[in-house]
């Protein structure tokens, strides 16, 4: 149920944007078992002038060729958060050749009760086996 939002400089091609979401979505299911329809992003590509970074902050090296992964998902734990940010700048830097540096992952986390997939209603809330039922845990 990750939602992800990719921001980046203007520049690149309809393929080289198409391959960033798809290495940020095959990391995703090899290291946090997402399954594979699962697929929901954004990607924005931005003037310079509108996209801004220390180019030296924690004393990473980074260039115009930034890019911002922002993901919202439900909990996991800090292994699986780790394994997912090395998964992520591997694929980009493997099939994307993105600079390590140049991937900064952000992660949002959140219960289920806080999705609806369409039709008004949060399917995973109203779900059996533990999960939330009318905002009661079961």
């Amino acid at each position: 149920m990750p939602f992800v939002r990719i921001d980046l400089v203007k520049g690149r091609t309809n393929e080289e944007i198409r391959c960033i979401s798809r290495s940020v979505h095959q990391a995703m299911t090899e290291s946090i078992d997402v399954p594979k329809d699962d697929y929901f992003q954004v990607i924005t590509q931005h003037d310079e002038e509108e996209f801004f970074f220390d180019p030296n902050y924690m004393n990473i090296q980074r260039t115009k060729g930034l890019i911002y992964v922002q993901i919202t998902m439900k909990e996991r734990p800090l292994e699986k958060k780790r394994s997912l940010y090395q998964h992520i700048a591997d694929r980009l830097k493997n099939d994307a050749n993105i600079r390590k540096e140049d991937v900064m992952i952000i992660v949002t986390e959140n219960v289920k009760e806080n999705w609806s997939f369409g039709n008004g209603t949060a399917q995973l809330a109203s779900t059996e086996k533990g999960v939330l039922k009318n905002g009661h845990e079961k």
